[in-house]
Parts: C-alpha cells; structure tokens; sequence
C-alpha cells in the first residue's frame, strides 16, 4: 500500500503505472521516499529508474537483519539522481532460509563491492553477481558477523596458528 503522503508523487504514479503489484508499499522517512519493490522485479524496477528517471547512481546497498521476524532480511538500495539532486531508497525483503536475490550489477556496476559486503556480513546471495567472494572477512570465515544470530563471542577462526 502507497501510502498517502506519496498519493500525488510523480515518480511513483509512473512506477505503480508500470510495474503494478511489484511495487509493493511506499511511504516517506526522513524527507526520503521508500519503495519496497517485489524481489522477482528489483532489476527491472532498477533499469527503469536509471534508463527513464534519471537515476544514475548507486550510492550503497545494505541489509537489515529483522531476526526472528520473517521475511527475516531487507536489502536496501540507495539510489541518487545527480541531476536532479533527488534520492530514492527502495527495500526487498529476503527470507532467511536462502536469503537470495537477483544482481543489480548490471544496471550499476558500482553495486559489485556493495553486494560482496553485503554478502560477507548477512549470507545473503545475489544471483547473477560477475565476484561473489567475500570482501571483508577472511577466506575460510564461517558464518555471517551482522546477522542477528551470529554468536556474540564470534567463531573460532584459525589464523594458521593452533589455539588454545
């Protein structure tokens, strides 16, 4: 559901008009507007935004741990219209037992580090990304330090010395 505040806002009439039920709900925070956007359409979403209303940057992506709650995870996209100075966060829930969804490297490469880390900090998994190793934490670090389950005391990792 729209909500009421973005009722009369251009960019998500056009949206709505095109992409129907993908563009699941919307509202605003901060001064910014939010549109949670359907998993299966986040790259199409993505394109038109860039090709047709002037989005030509990607100023991060992230991920919100909701743990217990499912769909567990948000991953978040900044998006940035230099021209027009505008910005735009769009939020697609992932559930937690194969936390996956589809690259947007291909609409901005500048997503690729942004991805990795997102990856390397939540598990969650983006199809189609051209580098998906880790970018953080060292190879051979099991698990995901940012999900709300990871243990507190963290995991044993070996540096290549024995511990004790």
């Amino acid at each position: 559901m729209i909500s009421e505040q973005l009722q009369d806002d251009a960019l998500v009439a056009a949206l709505v008009e095109r992409f129907g039920e993908a563009i699941l709900s919307g509202t605003i925070q901060n001064g910014q507007t939010i549109l949670y956007v359907g998993a299966s359409s986040i790259v199409a979403v993505c394109l038109a935004l860039r090709d047709d209303f002037g989005f030509n940057r990607i100023s991060s992506v992230t991920a919100l741990d909701w743990y217990p709650r499912e769909p567990r995870f948000e991953v978040v996209y900044l998006l940035h219209a230099l021209a027009k100075a505008e910005r735009l966060r769009l939020k697609v829930q992932v559930g937690g037992d194969d936390p996956v969804v589809a690259t947007v490297t291909g609409v901005w490469p500048g997503a690729n580090w942004y991805e990795r880390e997102v990856f390397d900090l939540f598990g969650i998994r983006f199809d189609g990304h051209p580098d998906p190793r880790r970018i953080m934490m060292p190879e051979g670090w099991e698990g995901h330090p940012l999900r709300k389950d990871f243990p507190v005391h963290g995991h044993k990792y070996d540096y290549g010395t024995e511990t004790k």
